[in-house]
């Protein structure tokens, strides 16, 4: 990693979350052999990315978002509810408008295809760092076409939420899913219900799929 204390004080701090090695160290000497950026902490899996920003605390969050254990999605939403200064950057093989807004709603400033050119992703991280959305145009494209069509992002789902989203894209029923969370089923019921409704979902099967395509779903 790039410590030149020339332009340690300009630098653009960055953790690179990714889980093949190969691709995560690629990401890394692409940002290193920058001048005004400086990679300050890496990780393979959600979990341990949220250790490595709250304590590296770095300007941007390179992300992958189909990691092991906790996935990109989650790992994005509590790294902006405990350091909500940091910029986050998705980048994923994912063109999936479901994926794509999840980033979005969890709170992603950036989403980057993994087929981008190095100097889009030098550039992707360049404006999220100052808070510019830096989004691949095919994604912007999708994006302006749903809100054209009246969408919004839907409120970010609570922990509960989360929780419950993912039991249930994990195959877990009612009672299993109460039984998990030590609550009773009408309970369970009410949470899908609105989480369904806070999805712009119609039913079960669709919030399913929504966990598996956001990577919620075990």
């Amino acid at each position: 990693m790039n410590q030149s204390s020339s332009s340690t004080s300009q630098s653009i701090t960055v953790v690179v979350v990714e889980d093949h090695p190969i691709v995560r160290e690629a990401v890394i000497a692409a940002l290193d052999n920058e001048v005004d950026m400086r990679v300050v902490g890496q990780a393979a899996d959600g979990v341990t990315a949220v250790a490595e920003v709250l304590r590296c605390r770095p300007d941007v969050v390179v992300m992958d978002l189909f990691l092991p254990g906790q996935g990109g999605i989650a790992a994005i939403t509590a790294i902006k509810e405990q350091a909500p200064h940091v910029q986050i950057l998705a980048l994923t093989s994912a063109t999936d408008e479901t994926v794509f807004l999840a980033a979005l709603q969890a709170g992603a400033t950036g989403y980057l295809i993994k087929d981008s050119q190095r100097h889009d992703l030098i550039r992707a991280v360049r404006e999220v760092a100052r808070g510019i959305n830096a989004v691949t145009p095919r994604m912007a494209g999708a994006l302006v076409r749903r809100v054209a069509e009246g969408y919004t992002l839907p409120p970010a789902l609570t922990e509960r939420e989360r929780e419950i989203l993912r039991l249930v894209g994990s195959g877990a029923t009612n009672h299993e899913i109460a039984e998990r969370l030590v609550v009773g089923e009408s309970t369970v019921r009410t949470h899908i219900q609105h989480l369904q409704e806070k999805l712009g979902l119609d039913n079960r099967n669709q919030l399913v799929l929504y966990a598996v395509r956001i990577g919620l779903a075990e």
